[in-house]
Order: structure tokens, then C-alpha cells, then sequence
């Protein structure tokens, strides 16, 4: 009874407001049932029908006009007598074609050049079907070329669209006021914060007497967002009574700032990883140039650290970040213990909207106790040494997916390469390098079940097993590389079940994500990684994990549970692992 009851609404809910008849093509068929719509059940009398039919014809003869049908020949009628069904006969008519299309300059006409290349744009092709769809977007990119050519201000007026019944033809004429062309001149701000004026002034992507261009404003709004220390940011042309005495139009830019100073705390808890424990303090907009001071401790079973990192963007000249980090280091690791002082320094560059490239130098200096493989004895050794560790650090990444947190399309790559340099009781010169690259490919209309996949490659060069620092090698396993495995536990291990670190790395990873409704997904992955003790990838040990998820869609991007599932299960290796965070696993 209850799936009767069930299925009895869903039809119900099906119901057609007026079934259309007549000799018509799938395509526009389907287009007129849906312009007619559907409603929640049958009419209940011949009266409520005729009523569904006539809407429905009017909604009908909207839609064939709209698509070049303005020769239609439409009946309503209903059919039935106890069960009384609206119905709409549809005979098309001849479909009317677009003529030559005329454009009308409302003064001031725009420069020859402008309005050459602005009437490119049309595409709008004499013979082609005259629909309305069709007209309203070409008169859109004449009003979009005209702002991007500099004409901040033109709008369309009213169009004029002449059918000729006789020679069954649709003629666009369009009156278009382009404006006058606006050159730039400097910023206002209009904000009560303290941010600095002449910063934000060389920030602009223009000189004072530049042709106006939308991507000029919206960059510098891109750069203000950029520095994370802003709750709104708005830019904008100043009104035309303010345009300066040379002709030049100044750029409002409105900035609302984030709270000046925010306490942050949080806990977190593995079965693989321990407790955690995080206190930071974050100021915003320290000297008036978007600067972010950050500073606080994270106390945890494996990595805990004391100290503070400082953020400067557009570091003497746009889109270049400096970053400035000092931390005290204690990592407690089934392969390694190291108790160190940090600091680092790197330059980050933005290239485009969300590719960057940067650059710096880490200084590291501590006491590592490590657990290691000596190859000559064949036996596991324990040694402690006091290192400084000196780091350059190069990295690129770039990404053309087309969402940060949940991509259905597109791909993203990221390089690093980190020339090391050790001295205290081991000298030691190596070349840490590493890659990765994820695509993702949409395998339904609308984005609905994609595939997606990741492949990471890691390779230590000049470096020997036993010298170079723990810290530094590679090691996997756990949510961000191979799940079902515990953090370090892909790699090949000592006798006594301690994780042995590697030389070079290989992992990778295959997902198939599908939409279940609007708010949910299914996902189904495997992965698989291995370490090795050559300077080049070793695919002779891979381990595989594998598991199945669900992702909760919500408006800033999707919250992650996975459960894996070793598949090469060995000593000390959990039965599965669960994770959750937020975003998708790559």
C-alpha cells in the first residue's frame, strides 16, 4: 500500500498541464511541453480543462514565437467526458529566418576601430532560424564589447525587431548609446579602516590617462580579495559628475575589514595519529598594507610546534606574497623524533587567477633521533645527530579545474625541487624533488558522475639512505596519499615493524564520484603507493587501498567521510581507516 501510495503521487505529479498534438520535431516537442508545464492532477471537470487549454495554448504560442514560428495555427479543445483532458494542437507554420541585421549609434558613435570590432561580434547570420534567444544575446555582446573595448557606459535602448509576415523574415534593429570613452584616473577610497591609501594606489593595474578595461578593475579587486584580510571588497567606477577636469574617471574602492584580531582553537583526534590540540592568534591588516601576523602552538601526538608566521602580499609589486615563519618543532614519528628549530622565508607569485610559482630559503637546526637500516650489517640501527639544515625551496603550481574545492573538469599540476644542504656531524649535499598531477573528466551531462585521478612522483638525488635527515625522505600512507593505510605505513618497514623512510616515491590514485539527488555523492576509489631506495620510483612494491565515501554538497564546497580498506593488510596495519574533512580528497 505505501509504494501504491507512492508511486500514485509521483504520477500525480507528472501530470501534463495540456498534452500537445500535431506534426511536430522531438526537438520542439519537447520544448512546448515544456513551456506548457505540468501540474499536480488530472482536472476535475470539463471547465478546469478548457481553462488548462487555453493557458496552455498561450504558453505555446510564447514559445513558437520566441523560436522564429510567428504563423502558427494553435486550437484548444478537451477531450473526455468523465475524465476530461486540456489538449493543444500545434501546427507550426513556416519558420521565419533572420535578415540583414542594422545596428543604430545613439551620439556619441564610438571610434572606427571599436565599432569594426564590436560588430564582429553580432554573429547573427541572415538565413539562420529568427529566434528571439538568438537577438537578445547578440544585442548583449555589443553592449559587453563596447565595455571591454572602454566604453564603460553603454547600455542598449530599446530595439526594434521588424517581422515581415510576406517574406517570412526577422530584421534586429538595434539602438545602441555606446557612451563616451573613459580613460582612468587614480583611487578614492572610501573605507574607515587603516589601510593605506598610496598602497592601495599601486595596486592598480593602470596608469592615470589609460583606456578603461573591465579586467584592470576586476584584477584589482582580485588582488584586494587575495590578501584574506577583507570581509567585502568593492570596485567600481566613480559616478560621471565626478570625472576630473582632464577627462579622466577616478576608481571608487570600498574595503570592509575583517575583525582585527581573531582568537582561533580546535581539536583533533586520529586513531592512527593521536590527539591534537591548536591555540593561534591571527591579526589582520597589521601597518596598513594587508599584512597578517599569526602566532600559537599545536600540541599533538606526532607534530607539535610553537611560534608564529607573518604574511606581507603584494610584497613590491602585485600579486608577490612574502612569507616569514619561526617555529619550535617536536616530532614524535614511529620512524623518526626530532626536536628543531624552524624558519623559512619564501617569495609566492601569482600568475593569472590561481597558478603561482615561489621561492625561498628554510633554515633548520635540531637533535634527530632515528630509527634506520644499516645495508652493510643488515640490522636496524638507532642514532641520534645534531643537525643545520639549510633549504632552498622552489615550487610552481597550476590550476585550471574549475572549482578549488570540488572540480568536475580540468586538471592541476604542482612541482617542487629542494636543493639541501646538511653540515653538523654529517655534511651532506641532495636534491629533493617532487610532482604531481590530477585531472578530472565529466562522464555525464551536467557534471553528474566524474572521474577523477592523481599521480605523484618523489625522488631524492645525491642523497644516501643512512645520511640524509628523516625528516626528508619520503614516506606514505594515510588521507592524503594512500588511504586505508595509517600515516607512514606504505613503506617498507624494519624488523621491529618502524617504518623505513625512501629515496623515492610513487602514488596514485583513481576516483569515481556520482550525484545522488542535489546535496549528496557517492564516491569509489583506489588507490596505491609505494617508496623505494633508488633515486628513481620503484613499482615492484606498490600497496593498494580501496573504499567507497559520501560527500554532503554545501554552498562553499563538499564535507568528506571516506572508509578504506587496506588490500595488502600486514603486522600492525588496521582493518580500515575513516576519514573526514572538508573537500575532496584531491
Amino acid at each position: 500500500m505505501a509504494l501504491w501510495a507512492v508511486c500514485g503521487h509521483a504520477a500525480l505529479a507528472d501530470e501534463p498541464r495540456a498534452q500537445i498534438r500535431g506534426e511536430l520535431d522531438a526537438d520542439l516537442r519537447h520544448q512546448l511541453e515544456q513551456a506548457v508545464g505540468q501540474v499536480d492532477g488530472a482536472p476535475a471537470n470539463r471547465f478546469e480543462a478548457r481553462r488548462r487549454a487555453r493557458n496552455a495554448m498561450e504558453s505555446a504560442e510564447a514559445l513558437l514565437r520566441s523560436e522564429g514560428y510567428y504563423q502558427p495555427t494553435l486550437q484548444d479543445d478537451v477531450e473526455g467526458e468523465e475524465k476530461p483532458v486540456a489538449v493543444v494542437t500545434v501546427t507550426p507554420g513556416r519558420r521565419f529566418v533572420l535578415s540583414e541585421t542594422k545596428v543604430n549609434w545613439v551620439a556619441p558613435v564610438p571610434d572606427a576601430v571599436t565599432e569594426e570590432t564590436v560588430l564582429k561580434e553580432i554573429d547573427l547570420t541572415p538565413g539562420a532560424p529568427g529566434r528571439a534567444a538568438d537577438v537578445l544575446a547578440a544585442e548583449g555582446r555589443i553592449v559587453a564589447g563596447l565595455t571591454r573595448e572602454g566604453y564603460a557606459d553603454a547600455k542598449a535602448e530599446p530595439r526594434r525587431v521588424v517581422v515581415d509576415h510576406a517574406t517570412f523574415t526577422v530584421q534586429p534593429n538595434f539602438n545602441i548609446a555606446s557612451g563616451a570613452l573613459v580613460r582612468l584616473d587614480g583611487i578614492q577610497m572610501r573605507t574607515r579602516g587603516p589601510t593605506r591609501p598610496d598602497w592601495i594606489a599601486r595596486l592598480a593595474p593602470w596608469n592615470a590617462g589609460d583606456r578603461y578595461d573591465p579586467e584592470d578593475v576586476a584584477e584589482l579587486e582580485r588582488r584586494l580579495l587575495d590578501t584574506g584580510v577583507y570581509d567585502g571588497v568593492g570596485v567600481t567606477l566613480a559616478p560621471l559628475d565626478q570625472i576630473t577636469p582632464e577627462g579622466l574617471r577616478p576608481v571608487v574602492v570600498t574595503l570592509s575589514d575583517r575583525p582585527r584580531s581573531v582568537l582561533e582553537a580546535g581539536t583533533t583526534y586520529s586513531t592512527a595519529e593521536g590527539a591534537g590540540v591548536d591555540v593561534f592568534q591571527t591579526r589582520y591588516n597589521r601597518f596598513g598594507r594587508a599584512a597578517t601576523l599569526k602566532y600559537g602552538g599545536r600540541f599533538a601526538s606526532i607534530d607539535s610546534r610553537l611560534g608564529g608566521e607573518a604574511s606581507f602580499p603584494h610584497w613590491r609589486r602585485a600579486g608577490r606574497t612574502l612569507k616569514l615563519s619561526a617555529y619550535a618543532v617536536n616530532e614524535q614519528t614511529d620512524a623518526y623524533d626530532r626536536s628543531a628549530v624552524a624558519l623559512a622565508a619564501d617569495l609566492s607569485q601569482r600568475i593569472g587567477k590561481t597558478s603561482w610559482f615561489s621561492y625561498g630559503l628554510g633554515l633548520d637546526a635540531g637533535q634527530y633521533t632515528e630509527n634506520r637500516f644499516d645495508p652493510l650489517t643488515q640490522a636496524p640501527i638507532t642514532f641520534d645527530r645534531d643537525l643545520a639544515i639549510v633549504t632552498g625551496r622552489a615550487s610552481a603550481y597550476m590550476d585550471r579545474s574549475n572549482d578549488p574545492l570540488d572540480p568536475t573538469q580540468g586538471f592541476r599540476l604542482s612541482v617542487s625541487a629542494q636543493p639541501t644542504a646538511v653540515a653538523g656531524e654529517d655534511t651532506v649535499l641532495f636534491l629533493r624533488t617532487e610532482g604531481q598531477a590530477s585531472g578530472y573528466l565529466p562522464l555525464q551531462d551536467g557534471a553528474r558522475t566524474v572521474l577523477a585521478g592523481r599521480a605523484r612522483l618523489g625522488s631524492i638525488i645525491g642523497g644516501q639512505e643512512l645520511t640524509v635527515p628523516s625528516d626528508r625522505l619520503f614516506y606514505s600512507g594515510g588521507g592524503g596519499s594512500v588511504r586505508g593505510y595509517s600515516y607512514q605505513s606504505i613503506n617498507p618497514r624494519l624488523p621491529d615493524n618502524t617504518p623505513r623512510g625512501g629515496l623515492s616515491l610513487f602514488e596514485t590514485s583513481v576516483e569515481v564520484r556520482h550525484d545522488i539527488g542535489q546535496k549528496f555523492q557517492a564516491v569509489a576509489f583506489l588507490d596505491a603507493g609505494a617508496v623505494g631506495f633508488q633515486e628513481t620510483p620503484n613499482f615492484n612494491n606498490l600497496r593498494y587501498g580501496a573504499g567507497v565515501g559520501v560527500r554532503y554538497k554545501l554552498p562553499f564546497g563538499p564535507v568528506r567521510a571516506d572508509i578504506a580498506f587496506p588490500l595488502d593488510k600486514r603486522e600492525g596495519d588496521s582493518n580500515f581507516q575513516l576519514y573526514i574533512s572538508i573537500g575532496q580528497a584531491f
